[in-house]
């Protein structure tokens, strides 16, 4: 009997904790489900815009739907792709490369980050707004007569969820279609008076402020969102976009078909952060806008510059775009200015304000679903290796003594760029770094580091698909593209406070994810070179070398190597391998840097072809073996050392 109540007692208790167990399991299974569907990511909206680029020259109107359609979704995207990635276009071609395709295909394949991901096509414009009503909370209409409006939109759109829409009554327009038409899409602000008129007119006061106009319809439209959101507090002055204007509405013919660049808003629409177009010139009047006082616009671009740089408390502002040299500000539109110089003087006004660029230059500057790829899963770090000496005596470059063995050889490395534009990564890696006969020659591949906030997905993409040959450095000049010499105190164009520890403080942790320790060019432009300081700044994030424009033909400062950057060399493999040969037989010195733009892997394997042909002891080299035998003989030279090599 004993044995038998036992036993039932066991039984009894071993039931209770059986169900227990079970209430406890299915507790856990129903919180597992929950989690699950709540981390359950909504289904991806696709829409093809690629009809927007075959716009006919005298088709107003199509020239017109094509900016409002991609300025339109542009906005939407920046909205609901803010937390989660979840509408998506296809639009921006490079030659017979489908790019939005290419990297929607790349990460959709199995495995990927967009494998299980659930999608639904739209038809058209209308019916994707429609589908997101919901996540917007209205709509910023611009004025088509005041052509910076269509940038200050951009502007409210990321503040206050609000897609943007040029004002136009024409019954094919896209406001009919959404605001008095469709989905009625409820108007909550608007730049343009109820009558049509304009807002911003350039006289008196500037409407709702008590500031005086500037005397420019163009700057009193910026002018306002000063005062109204970024002086308030209700911009994210991290983030800033250089992009044209309805400008563009008037001859979008002067450059691709996609250069309107509003596909590249929505990122920065998602970020919160502020649109310009303005001229860097103070000598002469904008040629968009010629009636005005000549320095207007820069005056507006530094008070947006001051503004930003005092609510960021001296650190950086990231500000995409470029100038739109072929529509405005330079000798193509009847202005004064040749191209590359009003790119450097841009470039010096923004670095006296702790500001830098990614660059989206004419050519290759377009760039959709930033927003949606921002979202991309980096690893925390890409690591690469350094070389040691040991490596380079086995290789045959150093004796039994550690010295460089020379045997009548010169060594040269390639700054292959120029990747100092998110737009350009991502436009180019199916068409040059995709090259079959990439991995064949040593390449230095010079990519900013600042460009994974844009397109982690391409900078994680050529990271894993890299060869032995190819070796990242960062892009001019750094996570960034700025001029360093405008960092350095006195800065007289703005009056701030020295800027390089707050640049060496916002390069540190990029070059640590990317594994960088070379800076491939700096580009000084109109700024002062280098000062100690600045040369100090450098060393502490590039200290395996930098090639600066404005230094000595050699220096060794401190452990880091330093050489003044050479030519450009951007012909065809025969010409550019005389061009190479000719500069080494001048040079004093036995290394050798060359810089080359948007160049395939083909066409540096046929540069050294011919090279050979040429002098069989010109040696292209790994970076790592580069810099570092350049810092060794360095060492070994101290005339080179010190500088006094001209």
């Amino acid at each position: 009997m004993t044995n038998t109540t036992f036993d039932a007692n066991v039984a009894v208790t071993y039931m209770r904790k059986t169900t227990v167990m079970l209430c406890l399991l299915a507790g856990l299974l129903n919180i597992a489900v929950a989690f699950g569907q709540s981390k359950k990511l909504p289904v991806v909206g696709m829409l093809d815009l690629e009809f927007t680029l075959h716009v006919e020259k005298g088709n107003q109107q199509s020239i017109n739907n094509a900016w409002d359609y991609t300025h339109t979704i542009a906005s939407l995207q920046g909205i609901v792709n803010r937390t989660t990635p979840q509408l998506y276009i296809f639009l921006v071609k490079n030659g017979s490369a489908d790019i939005d395709r290419y990297w929607w295909n790349k990460y959709r394949a199995p495995g990927k980050w967009l494998a299980k991901r659930d999608t639904i096509v739209y038809n058209n414009v209308v019916d994707v707004i429609s589908a997101y009503k919901k996540q917007i909370k209205g709509a910023v209409v611009y004025d088509p007569n005041v052509q910076a409006t269509s940038n200050v939109a951009s502007s409210i759109a990321g503040v206050e969820d609000l897609i943007v829409v040029r004002y136009d009554t024409n019954p094919n327009s896209l406001y009919s279609q959404i605001i008095t038409g469709g989905p009625k899409v409820a108007v909550k602000l608007n730049l343009v008076n109820k009558d049509g008129s304009s807002l911003f007119t350039g006289k008196g006061t500037i409407p709702g402020t008590t500031r005086i106009s500037s005397g420019s319809a163009k700057n009193d439209a910026y002018l306002w969102f000063l005062e109204k959101y970024m002086k308030t507090g209700k911009v994210n002055t991290k983030y800033g976009a250089y992009y044209i204007d309805q400008q563009w509405l008037k001859n979008p013919f002067l450059a691709n078909r996609n250069h309107h660049t509003l596909t590249n808003h929505d990122f920065f629409i998602s970020r919160k952060g502020f649109f310009f177009d303005l001229s860097p010139w103070a000598d002469e009047a904008a040629t968009d806008d010629p009636a005005q006082t000549p320095g207007t616009d820069v005056n507006t671009l530094k008070e947006l510059l001051l503004t930003a740089y005092n609510q960021n408390n001296g650190g950086y502002a990231y500000l995409g775009g470029f100038p739109p040299w072929a529509f405005k500000y330079t000798k193509h539109a009847k202005g004064t200015h040749e191209d590359v110089a009003t790119e450097w003087e841009y470039s010096r006004i923004i670095s006296a304000y702790n500001a830098f660029k990614d660059a989206d230059a004419i050519g290759y500057g377009a760039l959709a679903n930033a927003s949606f790829w921002q979202h991309f899963p980096l690893k925390k770090e890409y690591k690469q290796e350094w070389v040691t000496k040991t490596d380079l005596t086995k290789k045959g470059y150093l004796n039994a003594n550690g010295k460089i063995d020379y045997k009548g050889r010169n060594f040269i490395v390639f700054y292959v760029g120029d990747y100092d534009a998110s737009s350009w990564v991502s436009q180019t890696t199916p068409t040059l770094w995709d090259d079959p006969n990439r991995g064949k020659v040593p390449m230095m591949w010079c990519i900013s580091p600042v460009l994974a906030e844009r397109v982690p997905m391409a900078m994680d993409y050529r990271r894993e698909t890299a060869t032995p040959n190819d070796y990242f450095a960062a892009a001019d000049n750094g996570a960034g593209y700025l001029m360093p010499g405008m960092l350095q105190s006195p800065r007289p164009l703005s009056g701030l406070p020295d800027g390089l520890d707050a640049w060496v403080a916002h390069n540190k942790p990029y070059y640590k994810q990317w594994g960088l320790t070379i800076t491939g060019f700096i580009i000084d432009g109109q700024a002062p070179p280098l000062n100690q300081k600045g040369l100090d700044a450098y060393a502490a994030f590039s200290p395996n070398g930098i090639v600066p424009q404005k230094v000595p033909l050699t220096l060794l400062h401190g452990d880091m190597p330093v050489m003044r950057s050479d030519a450009d060399v951007n012909e065809d493999p025969v010409k550019a391998a005389q061009i190479i040969y000719d500069r080494i037989q001048k040079r004093k010195i036995p290394f050798h840097w060359f810089r080359n733009i948007l160049k395939s892997p083909t066409w540096y394997l046929q540069v050294v072809a011919e090279l050979k042909k040429l002098d069989p002891k010109i040696e292209l080299l790994t970076a790592p073996d580069f810099f570092e035998l350049y810092r060794i003989y360095l060492k070994e030279n101290p005339e080179a050392s010190q500088g006094k090599i001209k």
